[in-house]
């Protein structure tokens, strides 16, 4: 009798510190409706708040064509009237509508559902023992657990962002960044930033490369790089924006002034880019400090995006300067595109043609391919 008493007692005991332990999950459920937020944001999106913060970071429901709503990471201070930016999303290419919700469940699972409870995204994080939601300082939103060990964090999933701290990683992952589609358009876009053994790599379509690590600032042999702020003395009168990789480290930019709140990012026309936050002035308070392709501030001149003056535009010292046609270089504007290929004969010979020759050709042959270049572009033709 004794011992059935002591065992009903311990059971008992157990179903109250279960109980007890999901007791402890701060849940909560934001719903996606109400008034838009007043001030400027990245995209021109619109955009409302959530009471999930921790300056200059802030969780909110934006969007940028009507009734897509995306759960996104803004950052920004109303205080510097700056423009607000996205840095992550959690539900990319899958938008949500108004009445949405966001909740953090007794189990301890972090859900977005839409407006009829269709469950969008995610964290896969039931009882694995999360007790809470916050954003921690650099801008990694986490979910912890009772001795605040992170149980899951958007730094292992990144859009087309880095921030300060994370990184890319070969075997655990994430392996790549992947651009928006279009300002309009947040969906997965043209472009991405690959980490492979040698390096990184810039993709077009995801097999068209249009800067290798071959070329040299992104070459290493790591399995993994980190985005890395430090100041370049001990006086930090300057910051250093770098790669962090396995070999050392690659400089990208100098800012003279603290520069922690920075991010990395691959941008929608295909250029790797880096913005910092100085949230100390009242005004103006982001800069763009490095990119890629610029005269500027980066390695390559912008004519070497791959869609810079669209399909058949003539790009110099960075502007779109002329359109190939078969009555010579016209002015340049956005309609400019390729004429239709020469006619066959019908005796199955190829009308002849006559190609210009230009500077700019290497630019083609490495997104296009030489045969198509010979059958297609740069031509006039007779018959």
């Amino acid at each position: 009798m004794a011992t059935t008493l002591l065992l009903t007692l311990l059971l008992t005991l157990r179903l109250s510190s279960i109980a007890s332990s999901q007791s402890k999950v701060q849940t909560f459920t934001y719903v996606n409706d109400g008034e838009f937020g007043p001030y400027v944001s990245e995209y021109g999106a619109d955009y409302r708040v959530l009471p999930v913060a921790a300056s200059p970071f802030q969780l909110a429901f934006y969007n940028t064509t009507p009734g897509e709503f995306y759960l996104a990471l803004r950052m920004g201070t109303v205080r510097s009237e700056s423009v607000f930016r996205w840095v992550w999303e959690a539900n990319r290419g899958r938008p949500v509508r108004d009445n949405a919700t966001f909740s953090l469940l007794p189990d301890g699972n972090l859900v977005l559902s839409d407006a009829d409870r269709r469950i969008v995204w995610s964290t896969d994080t039931a009882h694995r023992g999360v007790v809470g939601l916050k954003i921690v300082p650099g801008g990694n939103v986490v979910l912890y657990d009772a001795k605040n060990r992170f149980v899951w964090q958007s730094f292992d999933h990144p859009t087309d962002t880095l921030l300060v701290g994370q990184s890319l990683n070969l075997v655990a992952g994430p392996k790549k960044l992947v651009s928006r589609r279009s300002t309009a358009d947040g969906s997965f876009g043209t472009y991405s930033l690959v980490l492979s053994s040698g390096g990184l790599t810039l993709f077009m379509n995801d097999n068209l490369t249009y800067y290798n690590y071959s070329d040299g600032l992104l070459s290493f042999s790591s399995n993994s790089v980190a985005f890395e702020c430090g100041p370049e003395t001990e006086d930090a009168f300057a910051y250093e924006l770098r790669l962090a990789t396995g070999q050392g480290t690659i400089i990208l930019a100098r800012p003279k002034y603290d520069a922690k709140l920075s991010f990395l990012r691959l941008e929608i026309d295909g250029n790797l880019a880096a913005y910092t936050y100085y949230d100390p002035v009242d005004y103006r308070a982001w800069e763009k400090t490095f990119a890629l392709f610029s005269d500027e501030i980066g390695l390559l001149s912008t004519c070497a995006l791959p869609q810079k003056c669209g399909e058949f535009g003539v790009c110099e010292d960075e502007m779109c300067v002329a359109c190939p046609s078969t009555g010579g270089l016209m002015g340049w504007s956005k309609k400019c595109a390729p004429p239709p290929p020469p006619r066959r004969c019908d005796s199955g010979a190829a009308a002849a043609a006559d190609y210009y020759k230009g500077a700019f050709g290497s630019h083609y042959e490495r997104l296009l391919g030489i045969k198509d270049i010979r059958e297609s572009y740069f031509y006039s033709f007779y018959y």
